[in-house]
């Protein structure tokens, strides 16, 4: 049985008048129920540790290669090099997630991604000077960090209560939005104070506690049988069936191709230089970097409600085409303070679709195929915006930023609209479970 908090059931009628307040409060405010296992609060501490010590990695690795090169596109670069590596064995991580101890696998990859954070810690220390050195860590980095991601999310639904999960994935979306604000604030003051090798150190010592976190958590004996053979020889195969089993999974797929067009038709990242040189003026780049991260946490902090959803595809397809109405609204502003606040209402609406997206995920997938459904999910979230930048970097070069936002936006729009009247299985869509709502 999962641990959680004791309950009693009140019959008492006179203190019932006063607890409508708080219950309505509860439907507003964020959900905070999982919090109450502390299995959740175990896996949510080394959550937040891992994701703001990437950020300040990823920060680090771009100024110490713009200061190696000069050049700005061998910073770009630099995310290919982490880009491969993240499909390849995020894939292979989900795979091994569904045929090892869960929790195993975590702590291993975890410590192989401090270590990574060690040698470029190092390096830099050291003054080697050599971006082909520092590519090399990102890409074995990349690796490591991708093999846990998928365990970690596919450990969730055996920790807490179905009913919870929904809260529980709106807490972890808003902490990977809070992680992008506060991590890169970090390493900035790290950097500017004492340089690139302490950011990489002190992602090591967070990814360090990160594991401490996870000795509390149970063991996550293998979901999935390999009939003996080794988990590692098995683990392509294993990658294979699990595509096999998403081609009869159409809720699944369609999950997945809405986030890909989202992704790919309204991420926004690649205009902002251009925006803040031409338009919005010195100053505003980190802003628009951050827009709609605030927007995601500050949506989080009032998401009580989405606990009690019932139709979550038609509030999935909703959500993603509020997103694309809010880039199509930001491509026409030419007020910083308007711009940001579209921005965060495109955030806000993906943090919405994400959680709702990542329950769907974890509730419809049997356990043995879990892994490497959350393998499938995490590649499509990572190589969906980079399919984005290039799709809006080209577009804005050919025509203008204007253009290729409210376009995309535009597309997105259109899209959903047509995912609403023809495929009506994911519109219909209601979990099992609808007692939260």
């Amino acid at each position: 049985m999962t641990e959680g908090p004791e309950t009693t059931r009140r019959t008492d009628t006179p203190d019932r008048a006063p607890q409508r307040a708080p219950r309505r409060l509860s439907r507003v405010t964020m959900d905070t129920r999982p919090f109450g296992y502390p299995q959740f609060r175990r896996l949510f501490a080394g959550n937040v540790l891992t994701q703001v010590g990437a950020q300040m990695t990823l920060v680090a690795v771009g100024v110490q290669v713009y200061r190696m090169t000069g050049s700005s596109a061998m910073v770009g670069y630099t995310s290919l090099w982490a880009l491969i590596p993240l499909i390849v064995f995020g894939l292979i991580g989900g795979a091994l997630a569904d045929t090892i101890d869960r929790r195993t696998l975590v702590i291993w990859s975890t410590l192989l991604t401090a270590l990574t954070s060690l040698m470029l810690y190092l390096q830099a220390a050291a003054g080697l000077d050599n971006v082909w050195i520092v590519w090399a860590l990102v890409a074995l980095q990349s690796a490591a960090a991708a093999a846990y991601r998928p365990a970690r999310s596919a450990m969730l639904p055996k920790l807490i209560p179905e009913s919870l999960i929904p809260a529980a994935n709106t807490i972890s979306s808003s902490t990977m939005s809070g992680s992008m604000i506060v991590g890169p604030l970090v390493a900035g003051v790290i950097v500017a104070h004492a340089g690139v090798t302490w950011a990489y150190l002190a992602e090591a010592v967070l990814l360090v506690l990160a594991i401490l976190t996870l000795f509390g958590l149970p063991v996550m004996a293998a979901a999935h049988d390999t009939g003996g053979r080794s988990p590692f020889r098995t683990a392509l195969s294993d990658t294979a069936a699990g595509f096999r089993y998403l081609r009869t999974q159409p809720l699944l797929s369609m999950q997945y191709v809405v986030d890909l067009i989202a992704m790919i038709f309204g991420w926004p990242l690649a205009v902002f230089p251009a925006l803040a040189d031409q338009r919005f003026g010195e100053g505003s780049i980190g802003w628009l970097y951050a827009g709609a991260s605030i927007g995601a946490v500050a949506a989080g902090l009032f998401s009580g409600w989405i606990s009690h959803i019932v139709r979550h595809g038609a509030t999935i397809i909703a959500s993603v085409a509020v997103w694309g109405g809010a880039i199509i609204a930001f491509a026409f502003t030419d007020s910083l303070l308007l711009g940001l606040f579209f921005l965060a209402v495109a955030g806000a609406a993906d943090l919405v679709s994400a959680s709702l997206r990542m329950t769907m995920l974890q509730v419809l997938t049997p356990d043995a195929m879990r892994g490497r459904m959350q393998g499938v999910f995490m590649v499509v979230v990572a190589g969906g915006p980079r399919l984005g930048d290039v799709r809006l970097g080209q577009m804005a070069t050919l025509l203008t930023p204007t253009v290729a936002l409210w376009s995309g936006g535009l597309t997105i729009v259109v899209l959903m609209l047509v995912i609403a009247l023809t495929f009506r299985l994911l519109w219909r869509y209601r979990p099992a479970d609808s007692s939260a709502a």
